[in-house]
């Protein structure tokens, strides 16, 4: 976070127009079958570029101190960054100048307020779930496979978490 810090206003505009551009504010649920609750919630950052300018990438994880660079064999690299606190960090201080991707990055502040409430109980991780399936609209997903729906199925929690009451006995008794 002191890295963070030391960047300057310019350095921030400059790097939060890269991720309107380049970039990806995102959050995933992902199976985990070591978990108690079996899925895990992943935040991240990610910004691409075609791997001749892969060097731009690396001044960039020098600049932010955190993350990780990757080649793909279809010449395009990503920088991305995951974790609630890395991600938190960045996206605070990139907040004022993020234009295009403002919802993901206020949708993805909200979540990770949220996380820490999670501790082991399904039904506040399904709610998160249902937020983590914003970014399907959002980030126009075609991919994705795992929903707040299969978490609900794999948990075996009903459709309706909130039943309305409903009056059982007869009007006659």
């Amino acid at each position: 976070m002191t890295q963070l810090k030391k960047l300057l206003p310019e350095q921030l505009a400059y790097i939060a127009g890269f991720l309107d551009g380049d970039g990806c504010i995102n959050a995933q649920i992902v199976k985990r079958p070591d978990y108690k609750l079996k899925y895990q919630i992943r935040v991240s950052i990610t910004f691409f570029q075609k791997t001749k300018s892969y060097w731009f990438l690396i001044k960039l994880k020098k600049l932010l101190g955190c993350g990780t660079l990757r080649q793909r064999p279809d010449h395009m690299s990503e920088y991305t960054i995951v974790g609630p606190s890395n991600v938190e960090n960045i996206l605070v201080l990139l907040k004022p100048y993020v234009l295009l991707k403002q919802p993901q990055l206020n949708v993805l502040l909200e979540l990770i307020k949220q996380m820490p409430k999670v501790k082991n109980d399904p039904l506040t991780f399904l709610k998160l779930c249902e937020q983590v399936d914003r970014f399907i609209v959002l980030n126009n997903s075609k991919k994705r496979q795992i929903t707040a729906e299969t978490v609900r199925s794999d948990l075996g929690l009903t459709t309706n978490l909130f039943p309305v009451e409903t009056e059982t006995k007869s009007k006659l008794s």
